[in-house]
């Protein structure tokens, strides 16, 4: 007995001796841990400042629960759903929720309303198939709320209120002007709207209803004007983002009667972002900005002293303002860094206590700083990015080059499981911010108009040629991955770029763009006039969206390739895809493809999403020894 005692003993020192040995910077992390998501989601602080409401699962669905600041013993559960889950709701007022339990965002008039005390639910209004955008701030006004609906016209969206009490919707403006976006004032009245055919924008004000609009100012696609929202005491004054006259978004003070301008504050290498507008004091609180990292500057002295002391809590980390109430005595935060995942927080007269954590699985996990980069561009254009090692160092490294979807997002630095995931299995994470990417000025933004399959993969090109010159790249073991516009990029890539990438990981990318215009629904189809200009108009200039489709080059692609396609996405048409794919295996091409009938553009099941992660590491696996 002493001697088998003894061997195990000696089994277990010899085992914690050769996890010593490779150490915490080789411990593989499971796939499950990096996309681990919380059971609580969504919070929002009620208007009166003294609940926290949000989204939780029972019954494997997910419902509304209500946090009692002031009466913890009083928190509950609010609604009961359990065929369909709870898709998004928002405070009507402090006595009311509006929720939609919908199976899809699209179909968005299954909505009711809760009483928050007695929990009875109400139909807010009839169930149909007709499409609805809330007007921000989302809540009500004398009883109802305000709305844009195509309840007249499916390729039109009219200004409605809608009865808090149900009923039928009453109709403000008919939308004569091709107005995209209205905005309340204060007093829930709407004053101002923006009118846009996508290349040209007109921003529009009246004094009162009852009384017709008149043209403030006009924009071209170059220029943006985004309001934040009103100045306390002013009907014609405006917070809002603006780079009229300059390349990168400011935050000005607006005036609607002459359409002049002052700027609070702004960045000179990236734009200003648009958030910490607060309605309910009619106050900018604070601007952000992504430049090397996210940097927020507090503009009310009362809230400075509170952010102040939640930042020396969680040095390190970002802490981002999500909510606040209007008498500071509530806020909702989130704290993050690029190597942690961090969590959801609330601040409530003077103590800070922790809602969830956003990744519980990862908290004691040592993962791998991200490092901002830039390169010259083949034409001298500076390119920004950011490169994730693994934890293990190398001479040099197989890379995978991860493209973000868009054109028009951009990558930040943060915390990022995607990336966490890759670097974890041993490859250096590279991502950068192409022409064409948002953020970064209004010239570099338009730089990539037009440049699908030209510009902008070069330099996405030009990033990997940097990479190899450095010295930090394994020029053999390359690959190429993204979602939507990244996965287009992976599959261009795969038919172009041979020699440069090892092999290519595309999910959802775009396959056939002719069939991309084709799916814009009625409403959204202004928005094909700037789209012609960002990629191309594909009734006038056949050839260059023959080029630029992957699915007319199939015949040229070589390397093995790993496809995921959700059946629901309306970008790729499921029948092209599953000719691209037919081709390919048709000329002997190894590659992997997976559909998943249900999903979108990204999958959203857990399953699902674990599954091909299994894939991704397999195939990186095979293909980059």
């Amino acid at each position: 007995m002493r001697a088998r005692l003894v061997l195990v003993l000696g089994l277990v020192i010899s085992l914690w001796m050769v996890a010593c040995s490779r150490g915490e910077d080789d411990r593989i992390i499971p796939i499950e841990d990096f996309f681990d998501k919380p059971d609580h989601s969504h919070f929002k602080i009620s208007p009166d400042g003294k609940k926290i409401s949000y989204l939780g699962l029972e019954d494997h669905c997910r419902n509304i629960f209500i946090l009692d600041l002031e009466n913890p013993d009083s928190s509950k559960q609010l609604t009961y759903q359990k065929s369909f889950n709870v898709q998004y709701y928002f405070w009507a007022n402090a006595d009311t929720i509006v929720f939609s339990n919908a199976e899809s965002y699209q179909d968005s008039l299954r909505l009711f309303t809760v009483d928050v005390h007695t929990e009875s639910i109400n139909p807010l209004m009839k169930t149909s198939k007709h499409s609805i955008e809330w007007l921000s701030p989302t809540r009500a006004f004398g009883g109802y709320l305000l709305a844009k609906m195509n309840y007249r016209d499916s390729s039109r969206m009219d200004l409605f209120r809608i009865p808090l009490r149900g009923g039928e919707p009453v109709l403000v403006d008919l939308n004569e002007n091709n107005f995209s976006r209205w905005f309340t004032s204060p007093d829930g009245k709407v004053r101002m709207a923006v009118s846009s055919d996508s290349v040209e924008a007109k921003v529009w004000y009246r004094e009162e209803e009852n009384k017709p609009y008149s043209i403030v100012l006009e924009t071209d696609f170059t220029t943006m004007l985004y309001p934040l929202g009103p100045v306390r005491n002013s009907t014609d004054q405006i917070y809002a983002l603006s780079n009229r006259n300059r390349d990168k978004l400011a935050v000005v003070r607006l005036d609607l009667r002459d359409g002049k301008e002052s700027i609070l504050a702004q960045n000179k290498n990236v734009d200003m972002n648009a958030e910490g507008y607060s309605f309910s004091r009619q106050e900018l609180l604070f601007s952000s900005v992504y430049d090397r990292r996210k940097e927020i500057f507090i503009h009310n002295s009362e809230l400075k002293r509170i952010y102040d002391q939640l930042v020396s809590q969680f040095e390190g980390s970002t802490v981002d303002i999500l909510d606040v109430d209007s008498s500071f005595h509530t806020i909702l935060f989130k704290t993050y860094s690029d190597i942690h995942p961090g969590g959801i927080y609330y601040y409530y007269k003077g103590k800070v206590k922790e809602l969830t954590p956003l990744n519980p699985s990862l908290h004691d996990k040592k993962l791998s700083p991200m490092e901002e980069v830039t390169f010259d561009s083949r034409d001298g254009k500076k390119i920004q990015g950011y490169i994730t090692y693994p934890k293990k160092k190398k001479d040099k490294y197989p890379v995978v080059v991860l493209v973000h979807d868009g054109p028009n997002r951009r990558d930040v630095w943060g915390f990022n499981a995607e990336v966490q995931f890759l670097a974890n299995r041993g490859y250096a994470v590279f991502q950068m911010n192409y022409r064409g990417s948002t953020g970064l000025g209004k010239e570099f933004y338009v730089a990539g108009f037009k440049q699908w399959g030209g510009e902008i993969q070069n330099d996405i090109n030009d990033g990997v040629a940097w990479l190899i010159h450095s010295g930090i790249a394994d020029k053999e073991r390359i690959a190429i991955m993204g979602t939507g516009f990244g996965g287009y990029s992976a599959l261009y890539a795969a038919c172009y770029n041979p020699t440069l990438y090892k092999c290519a990981i595309s999910t959802s990318g775009y396959i056939n763009l002719f069939a991309y215009f084709k799916q814009f629904p009625p409403y959204y189809s202004s928005n094909k006039q700037l789209y012609y200009r960002i990629i191309g108009n594909p009734e006038k200039e056949y050839e260059l969206f023959k080029a630029i489709s992957p699915l007319f080059h199939a015949d040229k692609i070589r390397m093995p390739l790993l496809m995921f396609q959700g059946g629901k996405d309306i970008y790729n048409n499921v029948a092209d895809v599953n000719q691209f794919v037919q081709k390919l295996k048709n000329n002997e091409v190894k590659v992997q493809y997976v559909l998943k009938e249900n999903e979108g553009r990204r999958f959203r099941k857990m399953e699902n999403i674990i599954e091909s992660y299994q894939l991704i590491e397999q195939f990186l696996k095979e293909n980059l020894k």
